[in-house]
């Protein structure tokens, strides 16, 4: 890890701890990197914005995406203080950054009381098998608006 790298994972520890301490959220933080120039930053606000997806990671990118007009992240970097929950890992990738620091494990924010695994284990069964059932309600407006869609010649994918 380089000297860069280290101090941008700890602009990313500092806003964990200051989401914390203030009252905002769980001890998480973010820092979405660049060109060597943090262009995004988060920290967890789940509690003080009532928002149970407005994790660090998330809220960094918001930030990051509306600062370069952009709903990519392309050639950017990522540090948080964790590894990425479910959630924010298919934001991530939605994202596209080109690499993913982290400070502590998901079995590290497990024993702090944070366990994700119960969503891992859920993701594989098959809708109507987990814990909140889901149901395939075909309708035929919803997928003419998919066909609508594929036709539609000046749409940005």
């Amino acid at each position: 890890m380089t000297e860069k790298q280290k101090s941008f994972m700890q602009v990313a520890i500092d806003l964990s701890r200051e989401g914390m301490t203030s009252g905002k959220g769980g001890p998480f933080g973010c820092v979405i990197v660049k060109d060597d120039i943090i262009i995004g930053k988060g920290n967890n606000q789940v509690l003080s914005t009532y928002d149970p997806t407005a994790h660090a990671e998330v809220v960094a990118i918001r930030e990051a995406c509306e600062n370069l007009r952009a709903f990519q992240l392309e050639g950017c970097e990522i540090y948080t203080s964790c590894e990425p929950c479910p959630m924010c890992l298919g934001a991530i990738y939605w994202a596209k950054p080109k690499h993913v620091f982290y400070a502590n494990t998901r079995q590290q924010a497990s024993d702090a009381g944070f366990d994700d695994d119960f969503i891992y284990q859920e993701l594989p069964l098959p809708p109507q098998d987990r814990k909140i059932p889901m149901q395939h309600l075909p309708n035929e407006d919803a997928i003419k608006v998919f066909g609508e869609w594929h036709e539609t010649g000046n749409k940005i994918i």
